[in-house]
């Protein structure tokens, strides 16, 4: 199987490189913005691609013909998103009509990477008929991306998921977990909302659940996250106690009291039968995901 994936740089594209390196019938295009960061140049192919650009798009799906496209580019920063609208519109929703018609003319399969932040977060976890309700510019933009898939695209899966972190050589960005991590060694004191409740993603779990769906080619919405439903205190809490940090340094915040630009649901986390009945999905432990990328982090010193 012939699989494009876009954003190929970004911790999920990366993780998707490493799995599907791994597979001896997957024939992997990696795409991304500039340059390939990913560390070893071998087993698939690299093809600089700007999924705003539709000429783009088409001319590298016309090249390679991929049987499935598996789409990780996004802009994901919640409050740039709220600043630089346009920006995230671009990405978010234009970049993802540009791929539905291309991936409909090519008869590619389309896999499309969304979100928990579609919805309110009145209350969860949730299931994958739940109404989306956002309230930041980065929900309304990532649930226009999903309606553009189902509505449009002729053959379609759609994968929502919930505060992915892991660890690669080349990180463009932080997460959580890394955040946490880093600024408890530092000796810094934090400060940790307690009213926000998900179920983080280990990024080689969601990787995992990308490549089922290729396999399958199943059509619909999949929630595709952790399994362990934890507020975002308790998540830094439990980093702490992995690697022995000082736990004093933790401070209970409200959402209020840290003043985002952009507003993020009080509760998600999703609830996975679906995925684990029709995918054979079944993420890993919080804990079993900390030791991954602890592993990850000795290896890369």
């Amino acid at each position: 199987m012939k699989i494009l994936v876009t954003g190929s740089n970004g911790l999920l594209g990366q993780k998707l490189t490493d799995l599907c390196r791994q597979q001896i019938d997957v024939e992997l295009i990696a795409t991304a913005r500039g340059e390939d960061r990913y560390p070893e140049k071998n087993k698939y192919v690299y093809e600089s691609l700007d999924i705003s650009n539709h000429e783009e798009i088409k001319n590298v799906l016309a090249k390679h013909k991929p049987e499935v496209v598996i789409n990780t580019a996004a802009m994901t920063n919640v409050d740039a998103c709220e600043s630089d609208r346009e920006g995230c519109d671009k990405l978010n929703i234009e970049a993802v009509n540009f791929l539905v018609e291309e991936c409909n003319n090519f008869k590619i399969h389309l896999i499309h990477i969304s979100t928990d932040f579609i919805f309110d977060g009145t209350h969860g976890p949730v299931l994958e008929n739940e109404i989306p309700n956002p309230i930041s510019y980065y929900g309304l933009s990532k649930l226009k991306g999903e309606e553009a898939v189902i509505n449009k695209c002729n053959s379609w899966t759609i994968l929502r998921t919930v505060l992915v972190y892991g660890v690669v050589s080349d990180m463009s960005r932080s997460n959580i977990v890394l955040w946490a991590k880093n600024n408890l060694e530092q000796g810094k004191n934090i400060h940790v909302v307690s009213d926000q409740f998900r179920t983080p993603t280990l990024a080689e779990d969601l990787a995992l659940g990308c490549l089922l769906a290729a396999q399958k080619k199943s059509n619909g919405i999949f929630n595709i996250s952790g399994k362990n439903f934890m507020s975002i205190f308790d998540l830094v809490y439990r980093v702490a106690e992995f690697w022995k940090l000082d736990k004093s340094l933790i401070h209970i915040s409200s959402s209020e009291g840290i003043n985002q630009p952009a507003k993020r649901p009080p509760i998600t986390g999703f609830i996975l039968d679906k995925a684990r009945n029709e995918l054979g999905y079944e993420p890993r432990s919080f804990e079993a995901g900390l030791k991954i990328v602890d592993d990850q982090l000795k290896s890369l010193k």
